[in-house]
């Protein structure tokens, strides 16, 4: 059995949104335990369990969020060179373009040694204004859609051994 770990950060409930997707695509695959983890609390032990990886962030000024920064922070050391090929994608919630946080978890990715599979999905709010931003998110099926087939794809591929 092939573990996937879901790591995400949520304020106004889109990234959970996308996340929830994506983990329900990827319950579809039978030979793949899904594990879905707060930034707050996955540890380096959650991250050394897993055989690949989605993490999901809002943008927060132009960037991931805290919470998420302090996972990579707290976790990054420990599985340092321990990780290499393993599998990652990554699911961002933006207000703009959400590019720099997608540049962020990739220069993280990379240190980690590990292979993305997918381009990063983002989903853009266009919420601009105080109010627009700090507003609950509600997420498209459409866009739910691209992530339930992101979150099948991964444990598909695990799965099969493709990554």
């Amino acid at each position: 059995m092939k573990t996937l770990l879901i790591v995400y950060h949520s304020m106004t409930d889109g990234t959970r949104q996308m996340v929830q997707a994506a983990a329900d695509g990827a319950a579809t695959e039978a030979a793949v335990a899904v594990r879905l983890r707060h930034a707050s609390t996955a540890g380096a032990w959650d991250v050394l369990a897993a055989d690949g990886y989605i993490f999901a962030t809002p943008e927060n000024l132009a960037a991931i969020s805290g919470q998420l920064k302090d996972f990579f922070d707290r976790t990054y050391y420990a599985a340092l060179d321990r990780l290499n090929g393993r599998p990652y994608a990554t699911l961002i919630c933006a207000g703009s373009d959400g590019q720099n946080a997608a540049r962020q978890i990739e220069r993280i990715a990379t240190g980690w040694r590990l292979k993305a599979i997918a381009p990063p999905l983002i989903v853009c709010t266009h919420a601009q204004t105080p109010e627009a931003i700090l507003a609950p998110k509600i997420i498209s099926a459409e866009e739910l859609q691209r992530c339930s087939e992101l979150g099948a794809a991964m444990a598909a591929g695990l799965a099969l051994g493709v990554f």
